[in-house]
């Protein structure tokens, strides 16, 4: 069974601008035709009937010639050479007529009626009427060109001045999806309650005020989080304090565990208010990404001894492949954070081996476990929304997401390709270029 071939057109002709170009040029074309149609079979209807009533006219003096015996005026005849048969017919019929015929190579009108059973006709030079109605005809279609391009400037000055303004309002719409709360239209006419509004301006204001309102909720939130994190800190530093003094045993190191919990999840809600506040300075650096990513593995997650919040929870080792180490200009400290939570997140809710490659300037981090859930893929990491059984409170992907921004580095989450399965993360780092691997240009 075949499949009908379905007609593609391109992209550009889906826009509001083209749809509304091609509306005005079928509309302009259909009014220009039939004004067009119109005049001419106005114009033509009178030329007509002017020439036949001086056909008629003329035949009436040749008959009263041919009856009074008189000589017949010039241009008549009785069956006269050229004469068209239907004519000659309809005079033989006792009837009088006109007809428009070509004779001698000029456009003529003929009249004829009835003279003792024969044809008495007269005819009249239609040549001048003739050209008066193709003239008529050409200064249609002329001023029917110019009225439609005329239209059409005005018509896509318009359209555009519309559009343009429809495209800044999905641009601003755009801007405000990827982050920027102070993203505003600021349409004039939303500003000036004097002037008529449109409903281009009726959706500029919507958004405006839209957008002000998230801004003002996100706002709140961020100062509600960070001073909640930031107020929790002082009675949590006390509590591990106190929870060092415990003698050892297993419920005091539960307590500590506890603790230890409590205070990671403090900084890390500290942390993502800060980087929700978009006030974060980056400490660029020239550095290898290889040693980076050795060091990252190295720290185990979990371990009293260790000084990152990153690893293996069950102390199991990250498999490290440099592929081909890279040079980059990043903030070192906020890689390893981003990478660390990568690992951290792999060990946590995958399953070993975790590998952490280095291909160039893009790291990837990949385990054998069932891979990233349905809604992260669609909509990236959400806070406090945990992959499986509960596990962890869904802030390290955020806080990977988010300092992956700040140094500049595209971080996308997918599944492994291939038969073992598993979830991959890729992190992309601008590559750092050095001015003495640049060869000098030769000069001209």
């Amino acid at each position: 069974m075949t499949r009908r071939a379905r007609l593609r057109l391109p992209a550009w002709t889906a826009t509001l601008t083209w749809k509304s170009t091609v509306f005005i040029t079928v509309m302009c074309c259909a009014l220009a035709a039939l004004l067009g149609v119109l005049v001419h079979v106005s114009v033509a209807g009178q030329t007509v009937n002017d020439s036949r009533e001086r056909a008629l006219t003329r035949l009436t003096a040749a008959t009263r010639a041919y009856e009074a015996g008189e000589p017949l005026p010039r241009f008549s005849g009785v069956d006269p050479e050229g004469l068209p048969g239907s004519l000659r017919a309809l005079a033989l019929r006792g009837e009088r007529g006109t007809v428009v015929v070509e004779h001698e190579g000029r456009p003529t009108m003929w009249a004829a009626g009835p003279a003792d059973g024969r044809a008495l006709a007269v005819q009249l030079d239609y040549t001048t009427s003739a050209e008066t109605i193709d003239g008529l005809d050409r200064s249609i279609l002329a001023s029917s060109v110019l009225a439609i391009g005329a239209t059409l400037l005005l018509g896509a000055f318009a359209v555009t001045r519309v559009t343009r303004r429809l495209h800044l309002t999905a641009q601003v719409a755009r801007r405000i999806s990827a982050g920027d709360l102070d993203a505003r239209v600021n349409d004039p006419r939303t500003k000036d309650p004097s002037r008529p509004q449109d409903e281009v301006a009726t959706v500029s204001g919507a958004l405006d005020t839209m957008a002000s309102s998230l801004q003002r909720k996100l706002q709140t939130e961020q100062r509600f989080t960070a001073d909640v994190a930031h107020e929790l800190r002082t009675p949590l530093t006390g509590l591990s304090a106190a929870a060092e003094l415990l003698p050892e045993g297993r419920p005091s190191e539960l307590v500590r565990d506890r603790v230890k919990t409590m205070r990671d999840l403090t900084e890390d809600l500290l942390e993502i208010s800060r980087l929700d506040a978009r006030n974060e300075t980056v400490d660029l650096a020239v550095h290898d990404l290889g040693p980076i990513a050795r060091r990252v593995s190295e720290a185990k997650w979990g371990s009293p001894h260790a000084d990152k919040p990153w690893g293996s929870a069950s102390g199991t080792e990250t498999e490290v492949r440099i592929v081909r180490d890279a040079t980059v200009e990043t903030d070192r400290r906020r890689l390893e954070r981003v990478l660390g939570n990568l690992v951290a997140n792999a060990h946590k809710h995958g399953a070993p081996p975790v590998v952490l490659t280095v291909d160039g300037a893009v790291v990837t981090v990949r385990d054998h476990g069932p891979g990233y859930p349905e809604y992260l893929l669609a909509t990236g990491p959400q806070r406090f929304r945990t992959e499986s059984g509960g596990k962890g409170h869904g802030l390290g992907l955020t806080i990977a997401v988010g300092q992956a921004e700040v140094i500049g580095a595209e971080l996308v989450f997918g599944q492994a390709p291939d038969d073992g399965g598993g979830a991959l993360a890729r992190l992309t780092l601008p590559e750092y270029v050095s001015f003495d691997s640049v060869e000098a240009e030769p000069e001209p």
